[in-house]
C-alpha cells in the first residue's frame, strides 16, 4: 500500500467529518484494505498525522536541494527559501491544517504531532548553521551555539502559527513575517548584537 494514499485518505476523512477516524478499522474500510496491510506502513493513526507533517517538510527540502540556484545561496538565503516554499506546500492542504489547529491547542499540536518533523528540521538547520560558521554568517559562541537550533525551531513554529492565522491575500503578510524573522535572527547570531547584550547582562549581574 502506498503511504501517500493512506495519508490522503486520512486527510480526506478529516475534511469530510471534521475529526479523525475513530479507529484504524474505519480508515481501512474507507481505503478498502485490511488492517494488516495498514500496519505494514503505519503503527497507528497518530503515526499518520506525524508523517503528514514530515512529508510536507521532506517534499519541500527535496525540491530545494535539486535547485542549482538554491545550492549557491548563503545559509540565510537558504532558510528564507525553505520557509517560502514550505508555506506554499502547506497551502495545498490548508483546510486540513486549519482543522488540526481548531481541534488541538497549539502547544499540544507542537508537542504531539510535530515530533518527527521537528527531528528532521533540526538536522536540516544544523547543516545550515555549519555553513553559516564557514561563511562567517553565524558566529560560534561558547555555551550558546548549541542553542541556535532551538531558536530556529521556535522561529519555524512562529511561521506556522502566523500562516495559520493569516487572512491576507495570497498570505502576503506571512511572506513579510518570514523575511523579517529570518533577517532578525541572522542579525542576532552573526553580528555583535548578541555579544553586546551578553556583555551588558554580565555587567548588570556582576554589579548586583
Amino acid at each position: 500500500m502506498d503511504k501517500q494514499l493512506i495519508r490522503n485518505a486520512y486527510k480526506l476523512y478529516w475534511l469530510e467529518n471534521g475529526k479523525a477516524p475513530v479507529s484504524v478499522f474505519s480508515l481501512c474500510k474507507q481505503l478498502d484494505i485490511s488492517e494488516s496491510a495498514f500496519y505494514e506502513d503505519y503503527s497507528s493513526l497518530e503515526a499518520i498525522e506525524k508523517d503528514i507533517w514530515l512529508s510536507v517538510f521532506q517534499v519541500t527540502l527535496d525540491q530545494l536541494v535539486q535547485d542549482e540556484i538554491y545550492q549557491q545561496y548563503s545559509a540565510q538565503e537558504k532558510l528564507l527559501a525553505f520557509y517560502f516554499l514550505w508555506v506554499q506546500k502547506l497551502k495545498d492542504d490548508r483546510s486540513y491544517f486549519l482543522l488540526q489547529r481548531e481541534k488541538f491547542r497549539l502547544p499540544d499540536l507542537y508537542r504531539n504531532k510535530l515530533e518527527t518533523f521537528k527531528q528532521a528540521f533540526y538536522a536540516y538547520v544544523r547543516e545550515l548553521i555549519k555553513e553559516g560558521y564557514t561563511s562567517n554568517e553565524i558566529k560560534e559562541r561558547k555555551y550558546i551555539s548549541d542553542q541556535y537550533v532551538h531558536g530556529f525551531w521556535v522561529q519555524a513554529l512562529f511561521v506556522l502559527k502566523y500562516w495559520l492565522n493569516d487572512s491576507s491575500a495570497n498570505f502576503e503578510m506571512t511572506d513579510a513575517a518570514i523575511e523579517k524573522a529570518v533577517n532578525l535572527s541572522f542579525q542576532l547570531i552573526k553580528s555583535n548584537t548578541l555579544d553586546s547584550l551578553l556583555d551588558f547582562g554580565k555587567f548588570i549581574f556582576t554589579r548586583k
